[in-house]
């Protein structure tokens, strides 16, 4: 795991796939997204605070499977959307992606991950509602990626986590891996129009200055 200084109060956790981000407010942390199962410990290494909730973008395995152990270590509560809760407890079977042409091969490149093991969810959230961090750090619906996708913004320092539902790898694009490209099209212009200065994916580098212009790009060239 690498971990980079995003903003005086933003680390990204750069693991071989995905990212998480650990977010401070004085003496208190939050983590969006927690990487792979197994990586706990490197999480842990590096919490300087009282971790005191753990945000999952969507269901999937990179960025669920060290949820449970962390949650359950730490006491921190876990939040997720309502449509994403049944899959991170276990409950339910996620949808597949609906692949297309061109992400076939990028698909078989990515390595087989782990299962992300079980895991409680003690808020469930929907669009608009408001967490108590960052300022208060609004929750966005992006439907697309998954189902119950979302993103969080944080318009006083105007941070925006997309989790999938954009990347940054070589430059701000549509999130591939979809269930719903269409959805997902509508949810990154709807990222688009937010004011946000910094911008962190699941997956490559943070947009640290102009977030909301290279958004607006990225929307511009996708229909």
């Amino acid at each position: 795991m690498d971990l980079i200084e995003v903003l005086p109060r933003l680390r990204m956790l750069r693991f071989p796939v995905g990212a998480a981000y650990l977010w401070r407010d004085g003496d208190e942390l939050t983590l969006i997204d927690s990487g792979t199962a197994g990586a706990a410990a490197e999480i842990e290494e590096v919490l300087d605070g009282a971790l005191r909730r753990i945000v999952l973008t969507h269901w999937h395995e990179d960025h669920t499977g060290s949820a449970a152990g962390l949650a359950a270590r730490h006491g921190a509560e876990v939040v997720a959307h309502r449509l994403e809760a049944p899959v991170i407890r276990g409950e339910a079977a996620g949808a597949p992606p609906v692949l297309e042409e061109f992400e076939i091969p990028i698909r078989a490149g990515v390595p087989a991950l782990p299962p992300a093991p079980p895991c409680r969810v003690d808020r469930e959230v929907e669009d608009g509602d408001v967490l108590e961090f960052g300022g208060g750090a609004v929750v966005v619906a992006v439907p697309g990626h998954t189902n119950g996708s979302i993103a969080v913004h944080l318009p006083g320092p105007g941070v925006l986590f997309t989790g999938d539902a954009v990347a940054g790898v070589g430059r701000t694009t549509l999130g591939v891996f979809n269930t719903d490209r269409a959805r997902a099209v509508e949810s990154l212009h709807r990222l688009a129009a937010l004011d946000a200065e910094t911008a962190v994916f699941g997956h490559g580098d943070p947009v640290v200055h102009g977030a909301a212009a290279a958004l607006r790009a990225a929307a511009a060239a996708t229909r």
